[in-house]
């Protein structure tokens, strides 16, 4: 059985038609494009701005979006790659803006968390203004806060990082160990996967927990590497002639 209202990416798949699953809705190309345009008119550099649309293009083109209706833990990737990979290349591609760092790190993660209410989440699915609601915050707010994080110092960019990897596997925490399943809209898709709905969240749990807070991880790691290497030269001086 079917949820009543179809999400914006379509009803729930079956594994032998997810393939022929593409969303090439024409209004979201022309959003797509757009977008494109107007970030390279605001300075973009191409080369990241091509890779951050890219992964746009997969997550909203390709079947991972009609297999996010059926599963939540396809749900879960596609917002972990919206915000811990579409994200940072778009902002990287932007000219750099400092200030916001706190600011954004708490913006992104009370939207991360909201979304995540079992309400709110119902509500996306419901409605295609809700879904593009959802989608345009959570990638807004990461851009706004991988943009802060690249360009302040690397002590509170790590900060801000490290901060965001444990709010994120908190809640990838909280869904894996809830004990029964939290989302009403999957209770009935999950089954053809061979998944029942309390091992979908639990799934999502784990993406959200371990690849999605350790690309926070991976990002301060790098940070923090770039700014001893970048102390060492310091104190090291010039090479004598």
């Amino acid at each position: 059985m079917e949820p009543a209202t179809l999400p914006y990416c379509g009803a729930a798949p079956l594994p032998a038609e997810i393939l022929l699953r593409w969303n090439l809705d024409p209004l979201l190309l022309l959003v797509l494009g757009a977008g494109y345009v107007i970030f390279r008119q605001m300075g973009a550099r191409q080369g990241a701005l091509v890779a951050g649309f890219a992964v746009l293009a997969v997550l909203f083109v390709s079947p991972l979006c009609a297999l996010s209706s059926a599963l939540f833990s396809a749900r879960t990737v596609h917002h972990v790659l919206l915000i811990t990979l579409a994200a940072p290349l778009i902002a990287l591609a932007l000219p750099r803006r400092s200030g916001g760092l706190a600011m954004w790190t708490i913006v992104h993660a009370v939207v991360l968390w909201a979304w995540h209410a079992p309400a709110a989440y119902a509500f996306a699915l419901a409605h295609d203004a809700g879904y593009a609601l959802m989608q345009v915050t959570l990638l807004g707010t990461a851009i706004c806060f991988w943009r802060a994080v690249v360009s302040a110092s690397a002590p509170a960019a790590g900060a801000a990082l490290l901060g965001t990897m444990m709010q994120m596997g908190l809640l990838g925490a909280l869904l894996t160990f809830a004990g029964r399943a939290i989302y009403a809209w999957h209770w009935t898709t999950t089954q053809p996967w061979g998944l029942s709905p309390l091992e979908d969240q639990q799934l999502a749990g784990l993406v959200m927990w371990v690849p999605g807070g350790g690309a926070y991880l991976l990002a301060a790691l790098y940070l923090a590497g770039a700014w001893m290497r970048t102390r060492e030269d310091a104190t090291a001086g010039p090479v004598p002639a």
